[in-house]
């Protein structure tokens, strides 16, 4: 092939695609320019497009992976693999050269239309976050409209990463958080990027739980000097997206202050620490205490023992046992066994400063406000 008819080639391709023919097109053209067929595959091996003469098999992966007949070239977008270009029924030579040619510029248009409907997805949970919509169902059309198949709830973590790509952190997310019930939802605040995950059951929320959790060593695997820390929300149905997306930045915020960098929190086990950042009222106070309390009243209720009134009565007294003992007229070892029970039923250990301030505090706001 001389090389005017190279750049001829080059020409064609670059005319398709600024005319929008898009990888469809840009595959047809190298397809009438080998004389063969030609197949295009997105990195999964799933179907993108097809055109030319001759047999074309279902899939090139046999001839990337097995040596089956035909030429196949990687397509990439960057550093990003997006798919595979594949010819059959023709010659080397030539057609490498113009496999290599057209698999490039398909790369663009593959980029190009992936960040196109990125960014439509982007507005959708922009809007979102916003509450811009009036209910559900304008939730859902919207969200249909953008290419987005809405899960029914959803759990939302909020990720920052020190001296990291912004592209790269989404593309640990994309591999860490995978669910069956949806797609993932992105958005950008400042530098938190938020990761909104379907969790239409209880499972899905406690593999995001755990997927978030192991964060900071994926990360460190790759970049052993990039840090990452993390805040986990709430489960919300979709209306209450943003929500979860506020008690998340919350517990990354709350996390960063109280356990430092590199660090994954959830909102849910923090605590006292949300009331203290946020400023909670009296109702939300009272309802803190009694879901804090809950599970003890509803042990002693079932078994007729006093371990709220233990726990209660070891704070007063300084956490002296012996005293304790003595006051609830019990043997010391009593109390020490009744303290583990108090600690197993709250899943708080007496032991961790964190756990027992919020002990302390339900405490507190229980004797303050619900005692009669």
């Amino acid at each position: 092939m001389t090389p005017q008819a190279i750049v001829e080639f080059t020409e064609a391709l670059a005319r398709i695609a600024a005319s929008g023919g898009g990888p469809k097109a840009l595959t047809a053209h190298l397809a009438q320019s080998v004389g063969g067929g030609v197949l295009l595959e997105d990195a999964r091996w799933r179907h993108i497009a097809a055109a030319g003469a001759g047999p074309i098999p279902a899939s090139a992966r046999a001839t990337v992976e097995a040596g089956a007949p035909g030429r196949a070239a990687r397509v990439s977008a960057g550093a990003n693999h997006v798919g595979w270009l594949s010819v059959f029924g023709v010659d080397a030579g030539d057609a490498d050269l113009l496999l290599r040619l057209t698999a490039a510029a398909i790369g663009v248009e593959l980029a190009r239309e992936a960040a196109g409907q990125r960014g439509r997805k982007e507005d959708f949970w922009d809007a979102l976050l916003s509450e811009a919509f009036a209910d559900s169902a304008a939730a859902r059309d919207d969200a249909t409209a953008v290419g987005i198949a809405p899960a029914a709830s959803y759990l939302a973590v909020a990720l920052e990463a020190d001296s990291a790509d912004p592209g790269e952190l989404r593309s640990v997310v994309a591999d860490c958080f995978r669910s069956a019930d949806g797609e993932l939802g992105v958005a950008q605040r400042g530098v938190a990027l938020l990761v909104f995950v379907p969790a239409a059951r209880a499972v899905d929320a406690s593999n995001a739980k755990t997927a978030a959790s192991l964060l900071p060593k994926t990360i460190a695997r790759r970049k052993p000097s990039v840090r990452i820390s993390g805040g986990v929300g709430t489960v919300e149905p979709l209306l209450g997206v943003p929500r979860s997306a506020a008690a998340a930045q919350a517990a990354l915020a709350i996390g960063r202050r109280v356990f430092g960098t590199g660090h994954i929190a959830s909102y849910d086990e923090l605590g006292a620490y949300p009331l203290l950042y946020e400023g909670a009222g009296v109702e939300r106070l009272r309802a803190f205490a009694s879901e804090a309390l809950a599970p003890l009243r509803r042990y002693d209720q079932k078994h007729q023992t006093e371990l709220e009134r233990t726990l209660k009565l070891y704070f007063r007294l300084g956490q002296n046992v012996k005293t304790a003992a003595s006051a609830l007229n019990v043997h010391r070892h009593t109390v020490f066994y009744r303290l583990r029970q108090i600690g197993e039923i709250t899943a708080r250990s007496l032991e961790s400063p964190h756990d027992q301030l919020t002990l302390r505090l339900a405490v507190a706001i229980d004797e303050l406000h619900n005692s009669t």
